[in-house]
Formats: C-alpha cells, sequence, structure tokens
C-alpha cells in the first residue's frame, strides 16, 4: 500500500482554535492556548504518523493586520508557510459570517492551487450551521472539502484527517515514528511560561510580553530552568510580579507543572521580570527574542 506524507497548514484568524485543533489532531499538547488573540507567534511542526501516512501540521499565527513589527513578523510567519506546504486547512468560527479578515486569506490561498480544505470549527456550540454562514465561506474559495468540527470536543476530526490523508501525495515519512513536534524541550518550556502569563492577565500585557529561556540543564535533579520574562514598562513589570510577588509565584507555579509533563521529570524553574522598552517595535530585540524579521 502507498504511503502518503506532506505538510498540511492550518491558516486562519486569531483565535478561531488553530493550536487547540493541533493539539487534538496530535493527541498531546504541542502548542499552547488561551483566549487571547494572537496566542502563537511562531510556526511550530506537528506530526501524526498513521500506518499509511504521516501529515506534517503546520500550526501557524493568526492572520490579522498588524500594528508593529511584532504584528508584521507574526503575520509574515504565517502567509510564508502557505508557500511551503502540500495542503491548506483554512480554520474558521462556524459561528460567524465570513468577514474582511477571512476574504483577505482566501485572497492568499488564490495565489497556489494547492488542495485546500474549509474547516469550521466549534460546531459543538450550534445545534445546526446555518446555511447562510455556509454560503459566506463558499462564496471566498472554491475548497477542496468542507468539515464542519469541534476542534474542543474532537467531533468530526476524524473526518479532517481523512480528507487530508486523500489529498496528500505519496512520500516519505519526515520524522521518526515517536516524533510528535520539532520543538526542543527548552523552546516548549519558554511558550508554556507564556501560556501562563496569558491566561493570568489581561488587557494589554499578554501582547508586550516576551519570554526568552536563559539556562536549561537537564543534567541538574531537578531539572534546572531560568527564563526572563519581557514587557515593555514599569507599570507592566508591576502587573506581572504582582502584589508581594503573588502572580508571578502562580505563574511559575502552573508553568513549572506544565513543563513537568514535558520533561518527565521534576523542575527547578527561575523567573526573572525585566522591562525592555518597546521591544514589539524594535528590530534588534526582536531579532534577539528569536522572531524572524527582514
Amino acid at each position: 500500500m502507498a504511503f502518503h506524507s506532506g505538510f498540511a497548514a492550518i491558516v486562519g484568524r486569531p483565535n478561531v482554535g488553530k493550536s487547540t485543533l493541533v493539539n487534538k489532531l496530535v493527541g498531546q499538547k504541542v502548542a499552547i492556548t488561551s483566549d487571547k488573540p494572537q496566542t502563537t507567534r511562531h510556526k511550530i511542526h506537528a506530526v501524526v504518523t498513521r500506518p499509511d501516512s504521516q501529515i506534517v501540521f503546520v500550526d501557524t499565527p493568526g492572520i490579522h493586520k498588524p500594528h508593529h513589527l511584532l504584528g508584521e513578523s507574526i503575520v509574515k510567519t504565517a502567509t510564508d508557510a502557505l508557500a511551503e506546504v502540500d495542503l491548506r486547512v483554512l480554520l474558521v468560527d462556524c459561528q460567524e459570517m465570513a468577514g474582511r479578515g477571512d476574504q483577505f486569506i482566501a485572497e492568499l490561498l488564490k495565489g497556489s492551487s494547492k488542495p485546500t480544505i474549509l474547516a469550521l470549527n466549534k460546531a459543538d456550540r450550534v445545534k445546526q450551521i446555518p446555511e447562510r454562514i455556509f454560503q459566506s465561506y463558499k462564496e471566498l474559495y472554491d475548497f477542496d472539502a468542507v468539515v464542519p468540527l469541534s476542534a474542543r470536543t474532537g467531533r468530526n476530526i476524524k473526518m479532517l484527517m481523512e480528507h487530508i490523508v486523500a489529498r496528500l501525495p505519496e512520500g516519505p515519512k519526515y520524522y521518526d515514528e515517536d516524533v510528535p513536534t520539532d520543538q526542543t524541550l527548552r523552546t516548549l518550556a519558554g511558550e508554556l511560561i507564556r501560556e501562563q502569563i496569558l491566561r493570568q492577565t489581561s488587557e494589554e500585557i499578554p501582547h508586550a510580553v516576551a519570554v526568552q529561556i536563559e539556562q536549561f540543564d537537564e543534567s541538574r535533579k531537578p531539572v534546572f530552568i531560568s527564563a526572563n520574562i519581557f514587557v515593555e514598562r514599569d507599570s507592566q513589570k508591576g502587573i506581572v510580579i504582582g502584589d508581594g510577588g503573588s502572580r508571578l509565584k502562580a505563574v511559575g507555579q502552573a508553568a513549572r507543572e506544565q513543563i513537568e509533563k514535558q520533561v518527565g521529570e521534576k523542575v527547578y524553574l527561575e523567573l526573572w521580570v525585566k522591562v525592555l522598552k518597546n521591544w514589539r517595535k524594535d528590530r534588534a530585540d526582536l531579532k534577539r527574542l528569536g522572531y524572524v524579521v527582514d
């Protein structure tokens, strides 16, 4: 039997559930999630290996109108991924009509004839998706397949997988069977710390935060991790730290528990909050923090 493999990009507007879908497809947590837009900032490869196929899902940042260099970097990461894959999955919220953001993404998709699947997420929240919503998306693009699904519950995930595999070319395994992601534990640790800041802060804080791992020493027991949390203003530093260090302690405890699940060992996590003024608008700072900028 022929073996099929390839790369499939999950694309869409911010906050439609792309990372939740990727985690459900892989069957474990490889991407952080939150209810904040632009949670995902980097391209992540997540691997699903089956007897007949290997799909490398590319979790991309939400495509939006950027307001600073960081936003431009995020959008570039997402749009560049469209040119690098064998298939695209446009993920949308089935509770909403297609909008300008979806129209913009559809225009990007028209730049290539690669197979494209429309996935209508959050189908568990409605009794039935209205035909007018289906139609609003079908008018944007000639999709190869349309799948209503729920990334949260797993509804119709198997159907989506079958549509993807059927449209992938014959090819080799790109990753070993037991590899779920191309992210290193060091990178994932930084993301898990940022995830807890996203979940425990509000307003401008989540978007103004970057995390950089300074030390990741697996030779020490417990595993020693030291990380810097960067914000743009002194007032933001105070919010992240909290009264008497309460919020930073809560962030550290929750992040450590998540990191230990990934590492499989006890972890000692050391967090420092530092001000890096206007880092989202500074090209050198963005490069230092690992973002792709021209």
